[in-house]
């Protein structure tokens, strides 16, 4: 692992200094490789997703695991997208003058060596590699075991491409053990040379990042998401957004996990989403007002509130009005992603006001929670942490800044 780092700070050294066209043929030339080996990269799925059924692994993490020809395609869009963006190294975001006559820039600069800790979606491998070297920096990759033969071929095209373009091999690595003490290593800095820990997974693994690491770290929680449907709602709005968000992919971070609906609108509301999410398979645990629309639905524990499921199950309660739904979501939420559906602007930007979740949406479904949908290309996760990124975090969010000062002369009296 001391080599492993050792490496990367080299490759960061000489990611700082290349040019946008060179960085930008690395990731167009990957994009070219994973296409040519779609066929191994499948292959190597196919094991790993073998595998994850004969562990138990849960549907929602297979789901993830799993990629066919469509999601391998989509992950060489995500090159060439990232490929596209704007480089963000070296842009200026402010200047001004001094009266005594200097001239004061803050310019954009990469963090350095960047490690990513994540589980079961191999897409990662690609994504937080391809974002880390387009915004100048190395990165260290540590997949999840369950995933491990996909990350490799996918790393393997990775560095096809940064061979191609003249970049050193070091700019992606992925860490080549499945053992946990890699993890340990990772967090306390490799030595001095990661700069940055990201971590995507489960709630045990970002705790055990928060509470070790001895760098810092982008905090990406758990992605206990609501939508709360206020008594101003268009019921067939609501419905709509309702569904999307829980079921469109039930596996995602920004899936709805708590529906909360206005009391003010119950009569109205509540009986006809709690049958269209149980229609669409879904499992409903509720609050007693919740029950009584359905016999199907499932009394809700305190623990249910806090919960991801990242399954096709919904925690339901009603609250009163937009005061209740703030509430709650301050008491059990994860500033991950909230929604508020109601056609009236005011209570809207209330709820927008008050509620402290990296992502909020007006009329509009959870699931919208991801950097590629917000136009920021391919992310490596949602930052649910206050400083520096926060939301999705592309390459911008994966610079840091420097002052130049020019001057001519000046001396301070």
């Amino acid at each position: 692992m001391a080599e492993i780092g050792a490496k990367a700070r080299k490759a960061a050294t000489a990611l700082a200094q290349a040019s946008t066209k060179q960085k930008d043929a690395a990731l167009l030339a990957a994009a070219m490789c994973v296409r040519a080996n779609v066929d191994d990269i499948l292959a190597a799925n196919a094991d790993d997703v073998a595998g994850a059924v004969k562990n138990g692994l849960a549907p929602s993490m297979i789901d993830r695991l799993t990629l066919d020809t469509k999601r391998v395609e989509a992950i060489a869009k995500a090159l060439e997208e990232i490929a596209a963006l704007t480089d963000p190294v070296g842009s200026l975001i402010t200047e001004w003058d001094r009266p005594n006559g200097l001239h004061i820039e803050r310019v954009r600069v990469p963090l350095g060596v960047i490690g990513i800790i994540y589980e079961s979606r191999p897409n990662v491998t690609a994504d937080a590699g391809a974002l880390c070297l387009k915004a100048g920096n190395a990165a260290v990759l540590r997949g999840g075991s369950e995933a491990s033969r996909s990350n490799k071929a996918i790393h393997d095209s990775l560095v096809e491409g940064i061979l191609a373009s003249n970049l050193p091999e070091a700019s992606i690595q992925l860490v080549p053990t499945t053992d946990r003490g890699a993890v340990g290593e990772m967090l306390k800095g490799l030595s001095g040379n990661l700069d940055v820990i990201v971590p995507r997974g489960g709630k045990s693994l970002v705790a055990r990042v928060q509470e070790e690491a001895r760098v810092p770290v982008f905090a990406h929680l758990e992605g206990v998401c609501h939508v709360y449907v206020d008594g101003e709602a268009d019921l067939d709005m609501a419905r709509n957004i309702v569904l999307n968000a829980k079921l469109r992919r039930t596996g995602i971070c920004g899936a709805a996990e708590t529906l909360l609906v206005d009391e003010a609108c119950a009569a109205t509301h509540l009986q006809p989403l709690v049958a269209a999410l149980i229609a669409e398979g879904c499992e409903v645990r509720g609050d007693e007002a919740v029950q009584k629309t359905d016999p199907k639905v499932k009394p809700a524990t305190e623990e249910d509130w806090y919960t991801e499921y990242l399954d096709a199950i919904i925690a339901v309660r009603v609250v009163k009005g937009v005061s209740g739904a703030i509430g709650h979501i301050a008491q059990y939420g994860s500033n991950h992603t909230d929604c508020i559906v109601t056609a009236n602007q005011k209570t809207a930007d209330r709820f927008f006001a008050e509620v402290d979740s990296a992502i909020l949406l007006h009329n509009a479904s959870t699931q919208f929670a991801d950097g590629g949908e917000f136009g920021m290309g391919a992310e490596i996760g949602i930052a649910t942490g206050k400083f520096h990124a926060r939301g999705p975090v592309g390459v911008e969010q994966l610079t840091s800044f420097k002052y130049l000062v020019r001057g001519s002369g000046q001396v301070r009296p």
